[in-house]
């Protein structure tokens, strides 16, 4: 499992967080595109509202406003990264010809999110306050990694109270992924995790957890067009909060990680002859969507730790999942591990068969 920050500076970065984001709703017809002249200090365009500062723009707003006007992503960002003046006639146009109420939602002088007014916000500092509680009364469980990054906040916790044998000195503990993003980019969940000893992968049952949508009423700005909670959505909030607790203390109870660990040990049943691991590998890969670099480091891995299986394939992937620089990545890779090892029975005939 990938190293984060330490808990504590998560806590530390959360309140700092807490006290400077700001988010603002404004009609498509009041922003505007532009591309600062002469401002070193500005990576590419600008977003701009009346009478607030122009906000410098993340990865994940671009690929959000780009998506919302019909602009393919691979154009988009070569208009960004060789005419960004031609980007931003053509995002201004666009928001102009088909206005709409969105929400910005911005941090340290940047947007990092561009959404539907619609979008209910459910913020990583409320969530750590409501599971960080639940997490401290589970008897030995313990927040193995964490991380805060621009797409999303991860809570990764393990309590080796609840352990098994997959097979002898293969030892796995029963554990929680609980995550949110504030951008947009993904439901608040809940997700069962298992964490094995022998090379401290961590593998998330993705497929098994609860979600909760980021979708509400739409919500309405002030004359600056910046938003505040009402009281009927604190109220909402406060019944989120108790539905997330009781999800987070059923996710880490013995039935299911016995029903992760059963799926777990049928896997090492689904043999790969060694003839075909190079051939299982790479068609994996391409069903999985990894990437090539990513398919030789696994493939490594798969014949360093002797378990040509389904189930070793997994903790190939899951080893990888340690090295990638990327948290997001990481933690993809780890939900990855679940799908390739619950793949249905024809599917992985014709990996084997390759």
């Amino acid at each position: 499992m990938k190293t984060g920050k330490t808990l504590q500076d998560l806590a530390i970065e959360l309140e700092r967080q807490n006290e400077v984001k700001r988010d603002y709703i404004a009609n498509t017809n009041k922003m505007q595109m532009m591309v600062p002249v002469y401002d070193e200090e500005t990576a590419g365009p600008v977003l701009s509202l009346p009478d607030i500062p122009n906000f410098t723009i993340n990865s994940v707003a671009h690929d959000q406003i780009g998506a919302k006007l019909g602009i393919p992503s691979r154009y988009y960002n070569r208009m960004l990264e060789h005419e960004p003046e031609l980007l931003a006639t053509n995002v201004n146009t666009w928001f102009q010809k088909e206005p709409d109420n969105r929400m910005i939602r911005t941090l340290d002088g940047k947007a990092r999110a561009f959404l539907s007014d619609r979008y209910r916000r459910i913020d990583n500092h409320e969530i750590a306050m409501a599971v960080l509680p639940i997490i401290s009364n589970m008897e030995g469980a313990s927040v193995e990694s964490c991380e805060l990054t621009d797409k999303r906040m991860y809570l990764k916790v393990v309590n080796p109270r609840i352990q098994t044998e997959i097979s002898k000195g293969d030892i796995v503990q029963s554990g929680i992924l609980i995550s949110n993003s504030e951008t947009g980019l993904g439901a608040v969940s809940v997700m069962p995790l298992v964490y094995r000893l022998v090379c401290k992968n961590g593998m998330i049952a993705n497929t098994a957890g609860k979600r909760n949508r980021h979708v509400g009423r739409s919500n309405e700005g002030e004359d600056n067009f910046e938003i505040y909670r009402s009281e009927t959505i604190v109220a909402d909030d406060k019944a989120f909060v108790m539905k997330l607790q009781d999800i987070v203390r059923a996710t880490a109870d013995m039935v299911q990680f016995e029903r992760v660990v059963s799926a777990m040990k049928i896997s090492k049943d689904a043999k790969i002859t060694s003839s075909n691991v190079p051939a299982v590998v790479q068609l994996a890969a391409k069903s999985y969507g990894l990437f090539e670099k990513e398919s030789e480091s696994i493939l490594d891995h798969l014949i360093r730790g002797e378990e040509l299986s389904l189930y070793g394939l997994a903790n190939a992937v899951t080893r990888h999942a340690q090295d990638v620089a990327s948290y997001d990545r990481s933690t993809e890779l780890e939900m990855t591990a679940w799908a390739m090892m619950n793949m249905e029975r024809n599917e992985w005939t014709k990996l084997n068969a390759a």
